[in-house]
């Protein structure tokens, strides 16, 4: 078979060196540097201050250098994640990075320009975001696909491509990579030869799975293999380092927090009989049984019948009580659960033990979400809302997968920017 001129390195170099100028990130970061640190200083200082850098301009140019790479690598890292959404992140994280360079100023009574700093970090929005709208405006990545693939797990997206590929040739095409089913059956001794030369070609060849996994934000769990299940071992590291600080946001918070706690059990006091506080038994780490403290959002006999899931017209739930779920105010009560060591602030949700026995039956490998500590938000809240049938469980343990799979700050982080925009719109409650 003759070898296609897509399959060579230099001709996908040459074609694609437009791209790798403009979309890479090396030229992104230093670009960035240029526009969002130096520029400001050669606008606002005069040409013959650079001569003399006093204590105050060498401070600044530090700060706003050190607050743009932070802010370039945080907004990289988050959009490795699917719906990672960076565009609507790059304005918190950005401006929470500059202020952290404004506050280490501070407390350190250190000097600095205040005018330059602001303008970096202005000129930082304007770039983040032009990037980004240049990147999905101009670059849309292109993915081969062999023809075993399962055509019904790939969705061509506005910034992704999927073309399925008829005979063992790219047909001069360039593409950004290879999806192949690589633990099928089905591969013949040509597709595996046209998988070696992308190989060589330098085109990376990309697992079915691990693209589907990629794309949905979820593990696929009904035929997990041994590798697979290898993966969902959470870093013992990372563990510890998240339970100190679950530990210190908490003591940090509670100053605010307790009087809000306050407010709501009054509140709720008023609104109907019953107590304030509503304690039930829930499954955490281990597959241990532990009490879970919420504000009670239903009437007091809510489980006279027995229990069940909450849906979207649950007439259980009070007039206050939809308020406080819509703004997940009821959740508040749980940072005690997480001073305590039974949750984290951000895990898997813990079910109820008779709905833990039912899903375990109905669902392969249920209980490996119990490896971690269950949290007050997760990455299921944040990407589907609540279950409330074995269907759409199936789906959040998948999420609930992903998230034990890549368990770290990255995701942990992007989980508390997507938990703010949800409870600012109150989407997904019940």
């Amino acid at each position: 078979m003759p070898m296609d001129t897509s399959l060579d390195p230099k001709a996908r170099r040459h074609s694609r060196w437009y791209e790798i100028l403009l979309l890479s990130a090396p030229f992104q970061l230093l670009v960035g540097l240029v526009c969002c640190v130096l520029l400001p200083s050669f606008w606002l200082w005069e040409v013959s201050d650079w001569d003399d850098l006093t204590q105050n301009r060498v401070n600044t140019l530090w700060a706003a250098g050190a607050a743009w790479v932070l802010s370039f690598w945080l907004l990289r890292r988050l959009a490795r994640f699917v719906g990672g959404q960076v565009w609507a992140h790059i304005a918190p994280i950005v401006s929470g990075v500059y202020a952290l360079s404004f506050a280490a100023l501070f407390f350190t009574r250190s000097s600095y320009s205040r005018s330059a700093l602001l303008t970096a970090w202005a000129l930082a929005l304007l770039w983040c975001y032009g990037s980004h709208y240049v990147g999905r405006r101009y670059r849309r990545m292109k993915f081969a696909v062999l023809p075993m693939v399962d055509t019904g797990q790939l969705q061509t997206t506005q910034n992704l491509e999927f073309r399925y590929l008829a005979s063992p040739d790219l047909q001069g095409v360039r593409y950004d990579g290879i999806v192949a089913d690589l633990g099928g059956e089905h591969m013949t001794p040509d597709w595996e030869r046209f998988l070696a030369r992308c190989i060589l070609a330098h085109i990376p060849v990309f697992n079915v799975r691990q693209v589907v996994e990629a794309l949905t934000g979820r593990v696929q769990i009904s035929h997990l293999s041994e590798s697979e299940v290898g993966t969902l071992l959470p870093s013992p590291l990372y563990v510890l380092s998240k339970r100190l600080l679950d530990v210190l946001a908490v003591l940090v918070t509670l100053p605010l927090t307790l009087p809000v706690m306050a407010l709501v059990a009054l509140a709720i006091r008023i609104d109907s009989p019953g107590p304030a506080l509503f304690i039930q038994n829930r499954v955490g780490l281990g597959n241990r049984d532990f009490r879970i403290f919420k504000f009670r959002s239903m009437v007091v006999d809510a489980e006279a019948r027995g229990a069940r899931l909450a849906n979207n017209h649950d007439d259980r739930i009070t007039r206050l009580g939809r308020f406080i779920r819509k703004t997940r105010l009821d959740e508040l009560p749980q940072l005690f659960n997480v001073l305590g060591g039974s949750m984290s602030l951000i895990g898997p949700r813990p079910e109820q033990r008779v709905f833990v026995d039912r899903f375990e039956e109905e669902i392969p490998f249920y209980i490996y979400r119990h490896v971690v500590r269950p949290g007050i938000t997760g990455w299921a809240q944040v990407m589907q809302g609540y279950a409330d049938d074995t269907e759409s469980t199936r789906i959040k343990i998948q999420h609930d997968f992903y998230y034990i799979k890549h368990f770290s700050l990255w995701l942990d982080l992007l989980i508390v920017f997507k938990t703010v925009r949800i409870v600012l719109t109150g989407w997904g409650a019940r």
